[in-house]
């Protein structure tokens, strides 16, 4: 009869234990997949920039140095993306997108101040639909960070709580996810002042 004991309190922690390891796998898919909502929203953003800045070519030929600026801005941060969707558990590949995002936001605000001197510019009419559209996805960027962040916060919350954070290490979530967090803050969570209305 003892053993029958034995046997169902030992069924009963590996069950336990067995719960604690899939709400850690299933609290860090979520976060993952909300990274790559992140990343489809990224590179639209990346998409449109060339395009931002190729109408902008023939109206700003003399300030060359600021159009590269953000082409090179925009390079360094897909680089950061692609580094973070290959390993979005890793907080050094999140903190480079971070901080590539930041620069890209300054070089955008940049760009801005430069455009704004040029009124047939603001009036151009793949300008202003180009704004538009980068706008647009700057709030779907805001909002899918928002989204990932909110699940990050959530896994690492449950990987800290007791008593998963005796188990954590065990099962490959020993570390923190990182926040996606930006070195200008208003770089992604209010899109760029590029509007020419």
């Amino acid at each position: 009869m003892e053993w029958i004991i034995v046997i169902a309190v030992i069924a009963l922690l590996g069950f336990w234990i067995a719960s604690i390891y899939n709400q850690l796998v299933a609290l860090k898919n979520r976060y993952e997949n909300g990274f790559s909502q992140i990343e489809i929203q990224l590179k639209r953003r990346y998409d449109l920039i060339p395009n931002l800045v190729e109408t902008a070519k023939g109206y700003l030929s003399h300030e060359k140095e600021t159009l590269e600026s953000v082409i090179q801005a925009r390079n360094q941060a897909m680089n950061g993306l692609q580094s973070a969707a290959d390993n979005p558990s890793d907080p050094n590949a999140i903190k480079e997108l971070s901080s590539a995002e930041g620069i890209l936001g300054n070089a955008l605000g940049r760009l801005n101040v430069v455009m704004e001197a040029y009124p047939d510019l603001k009036a151009n009419q793949n300008m202003m639909q180009l704004t538009e559209e980068l706008t647009s996805t700057e709030n779907k960027v805001a909002f899918a960070r928002q989204g990932y962040n909110d699940q990050v916060t959530e896994y690492n919350t449950y990987r800290q709580s007791f008593p998963p954070v005796i188990f954590a290490g065990f099962f490959s979530h020993g570390i923190d996810a990182e926040l996606l967090e930006f070195a200008d803050s208003e770089a992604i969570q209010a899109a760029p002042s590029i509007s020419f209305n």
